[in-house]
Formats: C-alpha cells, structure tokens, sequence
C-alpha cells in the first residue's frame, strides 16, 4: 500500500499534521469520552474507499439516526472526515503506477459543476424537515445499490465518452444534483455520479467507484471550507470530534482503495447491501413514525422504479452491442475461410 512515494509522503507528513493539531486543539480525555467517533469511522473511512458511497454514508445515519445528532452537525462531521479520509484514498488513486491521469481529467469540470450545486442546497436547501432528509438519503443509498446488483448490466468502458451535447447535459444536470445533495448530507454527490457513469457512460464499477472517491473528496474539502470561512458555522466541538477520527480515517479510506483492487467487485455491492438496509430498518423501527414510514416507502418506490429503467434500458443497450460485435467477428471470420 505504501509502494508510492507520493502517497507515502501525504500519509506520514498529515499524520504528523494531525499530531500537532491534537496537541494544541484535543485532548486525550476528550478522545476516551468520544471514543465512538474514532470507532464508527474505522467502518465509515474503509465503505469510503471501497464503494461509490462516501464515510458520510456511515458517519451521516450513525450520528442523526442512532445517536440523535443534530442533522447539521452529522452532515458537516460527514464532510470534516471524508475531507481527510477520501483525500487520502484519492491520493492513493492517482498516485498509484497503474493510473492513468488522463482518465481523471474530466472532474477538472467535474468538481466546479457539482460545487455550484453545494453552494445552491446550503443556500436554499437546509430547511427541509429532518426525517424527510433522513428517508431521502437512506432510500437513495439502498434502493440504488439492490437495483444495481440485481439488473445485468455490467460496464466495460475505462473513460468518461462524452460523445453529445445531452451526454454534456446529463452530467451537468446530475452533478448538480449531486452537489445538492451532499450539503444535506455530506455525501451523496459521487453515488449519483456513479449511477451515471456506470449506466450511460456504461463504464466499470471500479473505475467509475474510483472517479466518485475523487469528486467527493474535493466536495468535502469545499464544503469544509465553506462552513468554517463563509458560514462560520463550526464549532470547538466539531473540531475536536473531526481530530478523534482524523488518524482512522487517513489510513482506512486508501485501506479500502486497496482492497477494492483485490476483490470481485459482487462481494463490494453485497457488503454495501447490507449496510444500506440495516440503516434503512433501524431508522424506520427505532422511534417509528408513520410519517417516517410514509417518506421511506414513497422514497424508495420512486428511486427503485428510476434507477431500475435506467439499469434495464442500459442493459439492453449493451446486450444489443455485444450482439452486434459477435456478428461482425462471425462474418470476419466466414469471409477469413
């Protein structure tokens, strides 16, 4: 893991970052009382780097589903964290010898577009009822992983193809979607650009998981910024919570980069499945509501019904390529005899 250079010096040099911040901001009673954030994230860091959903997706239901958590203070702990857990892993990423730059280059535009987007939902977005973003988000995380795994549809493209002005139009509109959605809560932005890429794009889980890892770590980064020097919103507290996790999470978000090299990419949505509903269940049972019941169920039937045409529609595009490329190596081959 620690074969580059380039990444062998970020990790050791925000380690030692991180030292001296702990020295002066933290506390070592404060971290034994707040233990489970450090906790949480060594789950939360590795999801970050292993799959297309971000440590938010794991820090946002823990803290506003199980812990209680204001809804504001686990969206800004969700982008503290991925800011330093998957800028690790997208260090990892790109400063591995295997990568190849050039197919990184699209989030030049990527990150802007989808930063517009933030700034809009941070703007006009944070009133919205606590349960309905809680829903929104865990329905979306659940429903959009089962769809996935269950259709048959499999990219095999390495690049981001833009070939039209509507493939310009989709990313547009979605980044922004996505930008939307991360600053309610704090993640969110690289699993609908992954939905994207690995449908109409029709590229590889792996490196559309990795392109997503990339945008949403420089969102977090954005997103952090905008809450300390434009809002001023965050607090002592929040600080000293984001230094509890920081150490976990610089090595557990390329930890699971790692992994992810190794594994067949069927055990990641497994994992990832069972992740998502058990977050889903537990919010719907713990405290039950019919309000809360009403959102999940409304939520996850109209995303299940999206996501489950585009995969279908997708699918049968690439059946109907792969059809047509056998046909052209058969009549190859009968004029080749």
């Amino acid at each position: 893991m620690f074969k580059s250079k380039v990444f062998t010096g970020w990790y050791f040099s925000a380690l030692l970052l991180w030292v001296v911040l702990f020295s002066q901001f933290n506390s070592i009673a404060f971290f034994i009382a707040h233990w489970y954030y450090a906790a949480m994230m060594i789950g939360g860091a590795f999801v970050a780097g292993f799959t297309p959903e971000g440590g938010g997706a794991v820090a946002f239901p823990v803290l506003s589903v199980f812990l209680k958590v204001d809804r504001v203070l686990a969206r800004d702990f969700s982008m503290m964290i991925q800011s330093v857990g998957m800028t690790s892993a997208s260090i990892f990423i790109l400063s591995h010898a295997q990568t190849r730059i050039k197919e990184y280059k699209p989030l030049l535009v990527f990150v802007p577009v989808c930063a517009v987007g933030t700034l809009i939902g941070f703007l006009l977005l944070q009133k919205i009822p606590v349960y309905i973003i809680q829903a929104m988000f865990l329905s979306l995380s659940a429903t959009f992983v089962i769809t996935y795994y269950l259709s048959d549809h499999r990219g095999t493209q390495e690049t981001v193809n833009i070939h039209s002005r509507l493939d310009i139009f989709y990313l547009g509109l979605i980044l922004i979607i996505g930008g939307m959605i991360s600053s309610l809560f704090g993640t969110g932005g690289d699993v609908v650009l992954y939905l994207l890429l690995i449908t109409h794009f029709n590229m590889t889980a792996k490196k559309a998981t990795r392109i997503s890892i990339v945008l949403q770590a420089a969102i977090s980064i954005l997103g952090y910024c905008y809450r300390a020097f434009v809002d001023h919103g965050l607090t002592n507290y929040q600080i000293r919570t984001w230094l509890c996790a920081f150490p976990v999470v610089l090595f557990m978000a390329p930890f699971g980069v790692y992994v992810l090299a190794r594994l067949h990419v069927n055990w990641m949505l497994r994992a990832i499945i069972v992740l998502n509903l058990f977050q889903l269940a537990y919010f719907n049972f713990k405290d039950p509501s019919l309000p809360k019941l009403e959102a999940s169920v409304l939520f996850c039937a109209i995303l299940a019904c999206i996501f489950y045409f585009m995969l279908k529609k997708m699918a049968a595009k690439h059946r109907e390529t792969n059809i047509q490329h056998h046909a052209e190596l058969a009549t190859q081959n009968s004029g080749t005899g």
